[in-house]
C-alpha cells in the first residue's frame, strides 16, 4: 500500500515532499516504519530520519528551499580543487592545434571530457561536467561564416557600380536580372533536409544511404530573377551546368516572361558571379549571350560580382532560399516534383517562381577559340572591363 501511494505522489512531491511524506508514513506505523517505508519507497533510512527531524523542527525551512543553506553534497570543483582548471585545459580554444592536449581530433562530448578526467585522476561524472561548464560560461556553438578572406579593394565599388547600373535600367523601363545555378539536386527517394507537417508518428520513409541513382541522374535549376518585377523563372536541367545551359536558361526566360514585360527594351543588365557557368572569364559564356543579343537585337550588358562575393547575388536570397524552405523535408524523387516544386514558390512579398524543364543536353569542355571570342562585339566598361561590358548586336 505505501510504495502505491509513494508512486502516484512521486510525481506532485519535491525532494523535501518526498523526505517528509516518507517521514509522516514512518512515525504513522511506530516501531520499525522506517525501515518499512525505506523498503517500500526505495527511499534510504537517513533521508526518512532527517524528514522526521524536520518534521519536529520548530524553525521549519522556508518554502523555496529544499534542505538548509550548506546541505547537499558539495561541488566537486570544490572537492576536488584541480578539476575545473583541468577541463578549461581541455576544452580551450587556443589548444585546439596543440600535440599534446589529448582531444586534439576528437569530439569533446561531456561523455569524453568526464572518461579523459578520470584518467587524469578525478571522479567525475558526464552530467557533473555539463554542470561545470554552465558555470564557466562554456555553450554549444556553431560556426559562424563571418571571414571572407581576401578582399578585392574595389569589392565595394563594384557593388555600387552595379547598383547604379541596375537603377538606370529600372528609370528606363528596361530589364535587369540576376542569375546563377542553384545548388545541384540528386534525385531519388532520398533524405532530403529540414521537416514537413505529416500525420502524427507516420514519417515519410526514404532510403538509409544517400548513393546516387544513375537511371534517376540529379537536377540542374538555373535561375533568372527579374529585379524590378520581383519574379522569377528557373530552368530544370538533367545534364551539365555549362555556359550553353546558363544562357539557354536566358533565352527561355526571355520568350516567356521577359519579352512580355519588356517588349519595348533596347538594353538588359545581367548581374552574375564571377565563376562557374557564368564566369567572367568564361569564353562560352560571352559567345552564347553574343548569339543571343544577335537573335533579339538587345544589348546586353553584363556586371559580374567580384570573387567571394557570390553571397550578394540577389538571386541566392531572395529566390533560391524560399525554393529550399518551399521543399524541405520533401524526398525529390523526379523532376517533375523538382519542377512542381520550384514552380510552387511563393512569398508574403510577391515573389512569383515560374519552372520549366530542359531536356537538352550540354556537353562539358566546350572549347571557344580566341578567333571566335574576336568576333563578338564586346565593349568593355571604362570601370574594371573585366567584370563590366556590353554585349552589342552584331549587324549582318
Amino acid at each position: 500500500m505505501i510504495r502505491g501511494k509513494y508512486t502516484e505522489l512521486l510525481d506532485d512531491l519535491d525532494e523535501r515532499g518526498r523526505r517528509r511524506w516518507a517521514a509522516v508514513e514512518a512515525r504513522a506505523l511506530g516501531r520499525g516504519g522506517i525501515a518499512t517505508v525505506a523498503s517500500a519507497t526505495g527511499l534510504s533510512d537517513r533521508t526518512i530520519r532527517t524528514g522526521l527531524t524536520e518534521l519536529d523542527d520548530p524553525n521549519p525551512l522556508p518554502p523555496t528551499r529544499q534542505r538548509k543553506r550548506g546541505g547537499g553534497r558539495k561541488p566537486h570543483a570544490t572537492t576536488q580543487p584541480g578539476l575545473s582548471d583541468a577541463l578549461d585545459r581541455l576544452i580551450e580554444p587556443t589548444t585546439r592545434g596543440s600535440p599534446t592536449n589529448p582531444l586534439r581530433w576528437t569530439i569533446k562530448s561531456t561523455y569524453r571530457l568526464a572518461e579523459e578526467l578520470s584518467k587524469q585522476g578525478h571522479t567525475v561524472s558526464a552530467t557533473s561536467v555539463r554542470r561545470m561548464l554552465v558555470v564557466m560560461k562554456y555553450s554549444l556553438q556553431g560556426n559562424r561564416k563571418t571571414r571572407e578572406g581576401r578582399q578585392h579593394p574595389d569589392r565595394d565599388g563594384q557593388f555600387r557600380h552595379i547598383g547604379e547600373r541596375v537603377k538606370a535600367r529600372r528609370c528606363r523601363g528596361e530589364p535587369a536580372i540576376s542569375v546563377d545555378t542553384k545548388k545541384k539536386e540528386v534525385l531519388g527517394n532520398l533524405k532530403n533536409a529540414g521537416r514537413a507537417y505529416r500525420p502524427q508518428g507516420d514519417p515519410q520513409e526514404v532510403k538509409t544511404h544517400d548513393f546516387p541513382d544513375p537511371n534517376l541522374g540529379k537536377a540542374v535549376p538555373y535561375g533568372v530573377y527579374d529585379i524590378h518585377g520581383n519574379e522569377a523563372g528557373v530552368s530544370v536541367g538533367i545534364s551539365h551546368d555549362t555556359a550553353e545551359f546558363a544562357v539557354g536558361a536566358i533565352r527561355r526566360w526571355w520568350e516567356k516572361l521577359g519579352r512580355k514585360r519588356y517588349g519595348r527594351a533596347k538594353r538588359i543588365v545581367v548581374t552574375a558571379d564571377s565563376g562557374g557557368s557564368n564566369g567572367s572569364r568564361s569564353r562560352l559564356w560571352k559567345l552564347e549571350l553574343q548569339r543571343w543579343a544577335d537573335e533579339t537585337g538587345l544589348i546586353v550588358e553584363v556586371c559580374h560580382y567580384p570573387p567571394g562575393t557570390s553571397k550578394w547575388n540577389k538571386i541566392e536570397h531572395r529566390v533560391f532560399c524560399h525554393i529550399t524552405r518551399n521543399w524541405q523535408g520533401t524526398p525529390l524523387e523526379t523532376l517533375e516534383v523538382v519542377v512542381e516544386s520550384i514552380g510552387a514558390t511563393t512569398t508574403g512579398t510577391g515573389l512569383e517562381v515560374h519552372a520549366w524543364l530542359d531536356k537538352n543536353t550540354y556537353k562539358k569542355g566546350r572549347k571557344v577559340s580566341a578567333e571566335e571570342l574576336a568576333e563578338c562585339n564586346i565593349q568593355p566598361h571604362k570601370y574594371h572591363g573585366e567584370w563590366n561590358y556590353e554585349i552589342h548586336p552584331r549587324i549582318s
